[in-house]
């Protein structure tokens, strides 16, 4: 049987060893991508769940300005994960030590484990906090390392139980010197610090592969064809592809919203349906009812930016009505914006403008997928709008990032 003295410790060991399994996993996903390549994610509850390209939550954290530090000084940052990957390390082997020693750890290591084992805690409450009011959503890899994080700050405080008890009282302790407690959080922070600084020292230098993905073949057209998207503070011209129905475009919107970017862009939007109903480059739509969302993006005129905005908040029910078909879509669009917009949709206007916004996008031989980012002439790679966009930014417009 378990001995009521190691029952603590080895509840920690058990936190701190999925801990570090989870922040291993979420490390190895964000470092896998440094090779500028699409790779599958991990997003599973499950300790050793394959990774899948069905993990739109996960990829949207790792996407996201929260996922890493020091965005702007390294392609993708500095992952947080790291952090919690060394600091889950030190519980872990402090945790086997309590294990071993049972009753006869040293009190004043049980206190300082006890002290020690919230961190993770309150780090996690910060993080589920931002992802609860920012992001909207969980990524489970994140979830496991709240969890584990939880379970280790209950070990802490069993142990601190199990020393006031009467059992914890009759049993003889070693003393030490309060030199040990010192020492020991000089080994955490040391231990937490160090993958991130070997991670920082081994970033490949990603600057010579940011221009090499082509420049526009040919100029927008010179009149009101594509849409204006002019932010308050804007200072560098950028021209969009994007696709309504998106998620990965919406997932891209809300992060130059809300890093500031985008107020600072003087953007022109080319829609680029991904939908065979209008884009003659598609057999078939890949998100049906984009051409009548994106027909009604251009019917906006000077709130075009509130209809797109609106399409992607409302991204999956706009898109289980495009499912449904035409005329659920538009019912939908009619509640929403009224009956002026929604006669502008069959308008032949409206599909002579977008038609041409498609030819645009053919004449510049644009990838079949969204989004599309274009600096001045220079086309960003697709990875360069994910997890290098601030570092790709500071290089290429720096004077967006003030």
């Amino acid at each position: 049987m378990l001995s009521g003295s190691r029952t603590y410790a080895v509840i920690a060991l058990v936190a701190a060893l999925l801990g570090l399994f989870f922040a291993s996993t979420s490390t190895l996903d964000y470092a896998s991508h440094l090779d500028r390549r699409l790779h599958d994610v991990h997003c599973s509850f499950i300790p050793g769940a394959a990774p899948t390209s069905e993990a739109e939550a996960c990829r949207a954290a790792m996407y996201s300005p929260y996922s890493a530090l020091m965005k702007d000084a390294y392609w993708g940052g500095i992952p947080i994960s790291l952090f919690a990957l060394g600091a889950f390390a030190f519980f872990t082997g402090f945790a086997a030590y309590l294990c071993a020693a049972g009753a006869r750890a040293p009190s004043a290591a049980v206190k300082f484990f006890a002290a020690v084992s919230a961190t993770p805690f309150l780090a996690s409450v910060v993080m589920f906090t931002i992802s609860l009011m920012k992001l909207e959503h969980f990524c489970k890899i994140c979830v496991g390392i709240y969890v584990s994080s939880t379970l280790l700050m209950i070990s802490g405080v069993l142990g601190l139980a199990r020393l006031s008890s009467p059992l914890g009282q009759a049993e003889a302790r070693p003393r030490l010197g309060f030199m040990f407690p010192v020492v020991w959080l000089l080994a955490l922070g040391f231990t937490t610090l160090v993958p991130a600084v070997v991670y920082a020292g081994s970033v490949p230098d990603e600057r010579p592969y940011l221009t090499q993905c082509g420049t526009l073949k040919v100029d927008p057209p010179a009149n009101a064809e594509l849409v204006t998207l002019r932010g308050a503070r804007a200072v560098q011209p950028a021209l969009l592809f994007e696709d309504p129905l998106c998620p990965t475009c919406k997932a891209f919107h809300e992060r130059l919203v809300g890093e500031g970017i985008y107020e600072r862009l003087d953007a022109k939007l080319s829609l680029f349906p991904l939908d065979s109903e209008c884009n003659w480059m598609l057999n078939e739509p890949l998100h049906p009812g984009a051409c009548i969302v994106a027909k009604a993006v251009l019917c906006g005129g000077e709130q075009s930016r509130q209809v797109l905005e609106w399409a992607y908040d409302q991204q999956t029910d706009i898109s289980k009505a495009g499912k449904a078909g035409p005329n659920s879509l538009k019912a939908l669009i009619r509640r929403r914006w009224g009956d002026a917009l929604a006669r502008c949709l069959d308008d032949r206007k409206t599909e002579v403008r977008l038609n041409n916004q498609l030819h645009f996008a053919s004449d510049n031989s644009i990838p079949v997928s969204t989004p599309q980012v274009y600096l001045g002439k220079q086309r960003l790679c697709d990875e360069d709008t994910d997890l290098g966009l601030r570092f790709t930014l500071g290089q290429l417009a720096p004077e967006v990032l003030k």
